[in-house]
């Protein structure tokens, strides 16, 4: 049992020791990828806070056109929380929400601008504003992030470009390449083609040669099995019995010569 722990604790450590060592070479990796790429995001920089100043708002008051200088309020979305606080004042900060984006201004509605600004006093436009937003911190880091897959695809779509220009500037060399190629596997088949005919026209002239050869031999066999064929006939008769048996008119024997004097 003590040696079974043993080995899960040496076998878990080892499994650990590798997926740290890969988190490392992720990492790593990550950081070469973002110095290639760069997104312009800098880890110690606080995008949480910004200022604007205060162009526009409603009868109420409770809706305020900012304008910033600050290009990363175009992260913001409708519906995001902040607060700010009068630059000139010490005032405890007063919470909004975002009501639209435009063009260098954001639109915001207040919730109550008596925790920052006395309602006695006339809140002018102009008025200088410190925004603080932990939500657009998040953003402007995801938005870094996005920027480096942008900055990856757009490295990938330079290096296709580029193979594609280097095709099309190298066409004619690449058709002169393709078509020489062809050429040399045509004269291949051309030459294979030649040596294939010649074979078989040798073959031809062998095959006429043999076919005589074998025609002689054959003929040559059928009189040789013709000559030493075994007869086994045997006749009973002879011809002389053959013609008497056929009715010719024969003798039954045959007279002694006559002598004529």
């Amino acid at each position: 049992m003590q040696y079974l722990i043993l080995s899960f604790i040496f076998t878990f450590s080892a499994f650990a020791a590798e997926t740290g060592g890969l988190m490392q070479r992720y990492q790593e990796e990550m950081e070469k990828e973002k110095k290639e790429l760069d997104s312009f995001f800098d880890q110690k920089m606080d995008y949480s806070r910004f200022t604007g100043r205060v162009t526009d708002r409603d009868e109420g008051g409770d809706i305020l056109k900012v304008s910033s200088e600050m290009k990363n309020i175009k992260f913001f979305r409708t519906g995001d929380e902040l607060k700010f606080k009068i630059a000139a004042r010490e005032s405890r900060s007063c919470l909004a929400s975002v009501r639209a984006i435009e063009d260098g201004y954001i639109i915001i509605w207040v919730k109550d601008l008596s925790s920052c600004w006395s309602s006695q006093d006339y809140f002018r436009r102009g008025t200088l504003l410190v925004f603080e937003s932990n939500q657009l911190q998040d953003r402007v880091r995801d938005a870094a992030l996005y920027r480096l897959v942008l900055l990856k695809r757009k490295k990938d779509f330079f290096m296709q470009l580029n193979n594609i220009n280097h095709f099309l500037w190298s066409f004619e060399q690449q058709k002169l390449k393709t078509a020489g190629e062809y050429d040399q596997r045509v004269l291949m088949v051309q030459k294979e083609k030649e040596k294939a005919m010649e074979d078989l026209v040798s073959r031809k002239q062998d095959s006429l040669k043999l076919q005589k050869e074998l025609s002689y031999q054959l003929d040559q066999l059928d009189r040789d099995l013709e000559y030493y064929r075994i007869d086994k006939d045997e006749p009973k008769i002879d011809r002389w019995h053959l013609d008497h048996d056929l009715g010719l008119p024969t003798s039954r024997r045959p007279t002694p010569p006559r002598y004529y004097e």
